[in-house]
């Protein structure tokens, strides 16, 4: 098998299992994490560092929100097991300035808990083994739209970078911002975010025999948790987050 097609197989069962696979980097990281803390003392500058390492979690959902938000039916979604699916290609709004948007959101998602642990080497590793996990989904992806989309595609391609946008490039969206869509599609991301950080939080504050939680991760996990749960059984029980771009 040619190294291309290899690459292209490992991106398609990367991509299909891409939900599943990170959470061995977060056992990890919750690992170091733990190691870090029991060597050091908690302080408010440290407390002042998650909330900073949040805000890097949270700006990788605000690029996912922005990106769904704007894109038609059948783009730019969770599918797994289909496989890879595009009805359309985007070339609009941020997909104008970078043509991974997602996976740029993903990074910032998990370079938040990554930051978290505090270990240089971690996070180094971390950085790294994402531009090695994700650089065989995006070739997969690549290759799927080109065969599909063929000069449309590579022409979009040879002007827009593929990670790090080019934030002078960018045109209007061809789409208007859809709430329902984002709310249908990423409803579970902000209690992720919080829910990791809670769990970091109480781990360290367990191991140090401490009582002080961070209310606000607390707080904002048992929110986000609820929002959760109401737009899955808005989703599954009626029709209310239906639109013509789900």
């Amino acid at each position: 098998m040619a190294l291309k097609e290899e690459m292209e197989k490992q991106g398609n069962w990367l991509f299909k299992y891409r939900s599943i696979l990170p959470v061995g980097i977060l056992l990890t990281g919750l690992f170091v994490f733990i190691q870090t803390s029991l060597q050091q003392e908690i302080t408010e500058c440290v407390i002042y560092y998650e909330v900073f390492c949040l805000s890097v979690s949270l700006t990788g959902l605000i690029i996912r929100i922005y990106t769904v938000g704007h894109t038609p039916k059948n783009t730019s979604g969770r599918n797994t097991t289909e496989g890879q699916v595009a009805d359309s290609l985007n070339t609009t709004g941020i997909y104008s300035m970078v043509r991974h948007p997602l996976y740029l959101g993903n990074f910032f998602m998990w370079l938040g808990p990554a930051l978290l642990t505090e270990n240089v080497w971690f996070i180094v590793s971390f950085v790294l083994f994402y531009c090695i996990y994700y650089e065989r989904i995006m070739y997969a992806e690549e290759q799927f739209l080109e065969r599909k989309f063929k000069e449309e595609y590579t022409t979009w391609a040879s002007r827009v970078p593929a990670f790090i946008p080019r934030i002078g490039m960018f045109t209007n969206n061809k789409f208007s911002f859809s709430i329902k869509k984002v709310l249908k599609k990423e409803k579970n991301g902000l209690f992720a975010v919080f829910l990791i950080f809670m769990i970091f939080d109480i781990t360290e504050e367990f191991l140090k025999n401490h009582t002080h939680y961070n209310r606000f991760f607390i707080s904002g996990t048992i929110l986000t948790m609820l929002l959760y749960v109401i737009l899955k059984i808005l989703k599954t029980k009626t029709r209310l987050l239906e639109n013509n771009r789900s």
